[in-house]
């Protein structure tokens, strides 16, 4: 009993500190443009004094956000829509490849 509970100690000791490392790795590549709240030596600091909780400030309050993807807005009343989608221009379309462009 006293092997497992030691190795699940290794393993998230393990696991803690590959979070500080990707922590403290994501905070020193991020562009110091992108960084939010506090200046990048400030987040470097934090991380590294403050390893658990600081890579959870870091991961919630400095890291860059993603570019979020407009939504796609639906043609309405008024909206132009494709050629395909206009049954005049379908029509006449048609009309012109029957021949009837008289």
């Amino acid at each position: 009993m006293a092997y497992s509970s030691g190795m699940a100690g290794v393993l998230i000791g393990l696991a803690l500190l590959a979070f500080w490392l990707f922590s403290l790795f994501d905070v020193v590549t991020t562009p110091e443009d992108d960084v939010r709240n506090v200046p990048k030596p400030l987040w470097v600091l934090i991380v590294v004094v403050v390893p658990f909780l600081g890579g959870l400030v870091w991961l919630i309050k400095g890291r860059p956000r993603a570019a979020r993807a407009a939504w796609p807005v639906p043609p309405g009343p008024g909206m132009p829509k494709g050629p395909d989608d206009d049954p005049e221009f379908l029509k006449e379309l048609e009309r012109r490849m029957r021949g009837g462009d008289d």
